[in-house]
C-alpha cells in the first residue's frame, strides 16, 4: 500500500551541500541553488526611475510618466529587468509551479532589499501584502505566486506578511492581455479591503512578481492610502522596460 500522495510537480530537496544551479545545472557550493557565474550574468537592474524603477540611461532621475502623474505608491524596489533568463524563470515559476525558481528569485530580492535597508535607501515596512488573485483564477492555478513570494520574503526579512487584508472580489481580464490605457479601466473597483482591516498609519509594501505599467500596484496603493496607510511601496522580482526600448 502506497501512503505517499502522487505529486504532479517535481519535488526538490534544498540543502546547503552538493547544490545544483537551477539555471545552468552545474554543481555549485552556494547555499541557494545558483552558481556565482549565473548570478553575475542575471539582468540586474542598474540605472532606473527613482519612483517606479523604469530602466533609464542615467541614475538619480524620475521618468516622465512619474513626473506627469505621480503614482500613489512611493517606491518600487526590484533587482532585475524583465529579460532573459529572469523572464523565463518567472514564467516557469508562475505557470508551471516550479516553486524552487520562485524561492530562489525571492531570496535574491530579499538580499537586494536588505542591502537597501542597511544603506538607508529604503525604510523597512510594517507589513507585506501580496497582490491578491481573483477566486476563479486562484482555483484554476492552485496558488497565488505573489502570496508565495510574500511568505518567503517575510521569512528572509523578518517582516510580517498579511494575506487577508487585500481582496479581489471581481473577476477581470488578465492584465497582460491589455494595453496601458485598458489596464487602468480594467482595475476600476477590482480590489477591496477585508472588513475591519486596520492599515491606518502603517507603512506597507505590496509584493508581486512583475511590474509592467504599475496600474495594479497604483490601484492597490490608492485603496490603502485612502484607508489611512502612511506609505505604500512595491516589491517585485522584475521591472519591464519601456515598450519599444
Amino acid at each position: 500500500m502506497h501512503c505517499q500522495p502522487r505529486l504532479k510537480h517535481e519535488v526538490y530537496i534544498w540543502s546547503k551541500n552538493n547544490q545544483i544551479c537551477l539555471i545552468c545545472d552545474e554543481a555549485t557550493d552556494t547555499a541557494h541553488s545558483i552558481c556565482n557565474f549565473c548570478e553575475t550574468e542575471l539582468p540586474w537592474l542598474m540605472d532606473h526611475c527613482e519612483v517606479c524603477a523604469l530602466p533609464l540611461p542615467m541614475a538619480g532621475l524620475t521618468c516622465g510618466q512619474c513626473q506627469r502623474q505621480p503614482p500613489t505608491f512611493k517606491h518600487v524596489a526590484t533587482p532585475f529587468t524583465y529579460s532573459f533568463p529572469v523572464d523565463t524563470l518567472i514564467s516557469r515559476f508562475k505557470h508551471q509551479a516550479r516553486w524552487p525558481l520562485g524561492h530562489l528569485l525571492a531570496h535574491l530580492l530579499g538580499q537586494c532589499l536588505q542591502d537597501r535597508y542597511e544603506n538607508a535607501e529604503l525604510t523597512r515596512p510594517d507589513c507585506l501584502f501580496p497582490v491578491p488573485m481573483a477566486r476563479r483564477r486562484l482555483r484554476e492555478r492552485g496558488y497565488n505566486q505573489a502570496t508565495m513570494l510574500a511568505r518567503w520574503l517575510s521569512q528572509d526579512l523578518d517582516i510580517p506578511c498579511d494575506e487577508r487584508v487585500l481582496l479581489r472580489p471581481h473577476e477581470t481580464v488578465a492584465q497582460q492581455d491589455l494595453d496601458a490605457k485598458n489596464r487602468k479601466s480594467n482595475l476600476l473597483k477590482a480590489f477591496a479591503l477585508a472588513p475591519g482591516a486596520a492599515v491606518k498609519g502603517l507603512h506597507l509594501a505590496l509584493v508581486d512578481d512583475v511590474l509592467t505599467t504599475g496600474a495594479t500596484a497604483n490601484s492597490l496603493a490608492r485603496l490603502l492610502i485612502d484607508a489611512g496607510a502612511r506609505q505604500v511601496d512595491v516589491y517585485c522580482l522584475a521591472r519591464t522596460p519601456k515598450p519599444g526600448t
